[in-house]
């Protein structure tokens, strides 16, 4: 089953099927993108979007379709073909941003051979799941920078690629897969005020922790995690008012010991959070260790020649 369009409306009551239509080549037109997706079906119109300063392409554009199955015919046809002697890239567009912002089945891909190009990747990972859609990122030459990315429709799509593909060898090198973190996540992840602490000595309290944490700054809140009986669990948190303060605490706390205990102090995580890091740090583990016994079976073959 293919991935389904997103609905869409062109401001009346007429439904649209609109593609994202990427990689153009700068003197691609209008006309000539409208002649090239008419072959599929009717199209309703198009728009190559333009830099206002220079009034040049800027290598992308949109296919609005009447029918979404002309729109699906279009996607399988025409994506990775050749438009003005360079191959286009084609995916469902969505004007929901919030989609479009989130790593919700998405996975990065890297070292990547330079012969993988968008065609490659998508064939290589269409096998796990509905592609949404994938790309190898190039440089101004158009040459692969050895990663890329490939977005599906769900997570247990992403998930399956990561457990197969992750530590695999394709094309002769060994590739890392994981999930991929948006640019607003590695910014909030570097922006926290609640600190979490653990590994303290089952006599530390919470004015304990007041005296050494307000050093750094203004504490909102403390909390030492204790069980039924009061009894401590040997962890807890410290709420900052201020970001930076959070940060700088954790810069100089841990690893420090207090009553010959080595505290461990980082950012307070949710769940889902410690869980999906607990995944890349799985992931990046059993790359290594594939790498480790790929280079003892070649030291192996070597004593045996």
């Amino acid at each position: 089953m293919a991935a389904q369009p997103p609905a869409m409306t062109d401001g009346g009551s007429q439904p649209v099927t609109a593609l994202y239509v990427g990689d153009l080549h700068p003197n691609v037109t209008e006309i000539e993108l409208s002649e090239a997706f008419s072959r599929m079906g009717d199209v309703i119109s198009v728009k190559i979007c333009m830099d206002h300063t220079t009034e040049r392409s800027l290598g992308y554009g949109y296919v609005n379709y009447s029918n979404p199955q002309d729109a699906a015919r279009a996607l399988k046809e025409l994506n990775f073909t050749n438009l003005n002697g360079k191959p286009i890239r084609i995916s469902y567009s969505n004007r929901d941003s919030s989609l479009r912002r989130s790593s919700a089945g998405n996975i990065f891909v890297k070292n990547l051979d330079i012969a993988i190009d968008n065609k490659v990747l998508n064939e290589i990972f269409s096998s796990f799941g509905n592609i949404v859609s994938s790309k190898v990122e190039t440089d101004s030459f158009g040459q692969s920078k050895g990663y890329g990315f490939v977005q599906y429709d769900t997570e247990e799509a992403a998930q399956k690629a990561i457990n197969e593909q992750n530590g695999m060898s394709l094309y002769g090198k060994q590739v890392y897969v994981g999930h991929f973190v948006s640019k607003r996540e590695r910014e909030n992840k570097t922006k926290f005020t609640n600190v979490f602490v653990k590994n303290l000595s089952e006599s530390i309290s919470e004015e304990d922790l007041k005296i050494i944490f307000g050093e750094f700054g203004l504490i909102t809140s403390i909390a030492v995690m204790r069980d039924e009986d009061g009894n401590s669990k040997c962890f807890g948190f410290v709420n900052f008012e201020n970001a930076e303060d959070a940060a700088k605490c954790v810069e100089f706390l841990n690893g420090k010991k207090f009553n010959d205990k080595e505290w461990y102090v980082g950012q307070a995580q949710k769940k889902s959070e410690r869980e999906r890091e607990s995944r890349l740090e799985y992931a990046e583990k059993e790359t290594r260790e594939r790498s480790l016994g790929l280079n003892n079976l070649y030291i192996k073959n070597l004593d045996e020649a």
